[in-house]
């Protein structure tokens, strides 16, 4: 069985300049059923081992607020890696929106716990100068979520066009006011994405996790890419062993720019969101 259910073909131009005006109209994108389940039953297997280990020591792992935690991870740690980066939705997508020369920066995940509650709206750095200028994106991430979604699981809310508003109020230019919160609620709508499904978004439309009332986490994975000089790669310590690296093919070296190395070593959590880490709820009233 292969990994992906597509065929790893370019996409039709028509289908390619659908999904990009989609993503530059709302800032984010999904596609179901990208994935096999039992893809994703490994992939969720290496989360769970990566997330023991990150745990297990100082600065393993960052919060995002009461029982949810932000690991960044290095690309070898998921026996999927090369299937996820040379899926032909996420490379077409990428090429186009950020430029041929694209870069990957982040392999990381996302993982609210029971008990996790909702988070204030916010973006996950601030606006660029290239993009507050000529609307032009400069990132986007994937996420790949490792579980079927239910609505008491906490899901990932998000409200679509934002990625454009006006950032110079917001508090560390990512947390809108609070005065703010009503248009985000109205505008927003909340994610409910099955085991294979992946999605695409810009980091700068305004979202937030909500409130998990169940008994079991939600781990969502999360791919972080870059156009050239985007600068986002400086929040990230990704690294590959030499023998990792001879078995990529050339495809994938050509965005991974990282070090080399004889040995991995853990990485230090150093990718923190001002507010979510103080354990904020997200709205108040």
């Amino acid at each position: 069985m292969t990994a992906h259910q597509t065929v790893p073909a370019p996409l039709p131009a028509a289908e390619l300049a659908a999904l990009t005006g989609r993503l530059y109209a709302d800032g984010i994108i999904g596609l179901p059923g990208a994935f096999t389940r039992d893809w994703v039953r490994r992939l969720g297997e290496d989360i769970d081992t990566a997330f023991a280990e990150a745990r297990a020591r100082p600065d393993g792992a960052v919060g995002r607020g009461p029982n949810r935690f932000y690991v960044e991870i290095h690309p070898e740690q998921l026996r999927g890696f090369t299937d996820l980066v040379t899926h032909p939705w996420i490379t077409a997508v990428a090429e186009s929106v950020l430029g041929p020369a694209y870069r990957i920066v982040e392999v990381g995940f996302d993982v609210p716990l029971a008990g996790a509650v909702d988070q204030p709206w916010h973006r996950d750095f601030p606006m660029p100068a290239e993009t507050a200028r000529d609307r032009r994106l400069t990132s986007l991430a994937v996420n790949v979520t490792a579980v079927d979604t239910e609505p008491d699981m906490g899901p990932f809310e998000i409200a679509p066009g934002t990625h454009w508003d006006d950032g110079s109020a917001f508090e560390h230019g990512m947390f809108p006011p609070r005065d703010t919160y009503p248009r985000y609620r109205e505008l927003a709508t909340r994610k409910f994405p099955k085991m294979g499904d992946i999605s695409i978004r810009s980091a700068l439309t305004v979202h937030r996790g909500t409130a998990n009332h169940s008994a079991r986490s939600r781990p969502v994975l999360v791919l972080g890419l870059d156009a050239p000089g985007a600068g986002n790669d400086a929040r990230h310590d990704t690294a590959v062993t030499h023998g990792f690296w001879a078995a990529l093919p050339d495809s994938v070296r050509a965005h991974l720019d990282c070090p080399v190395v004889d040995v991995l070593r853990p990485i230090t959590q150093k990718h923190t969101i001002e507010g979510l880490v103080m354990g904020e709820s997200g709205d108040a009233g």
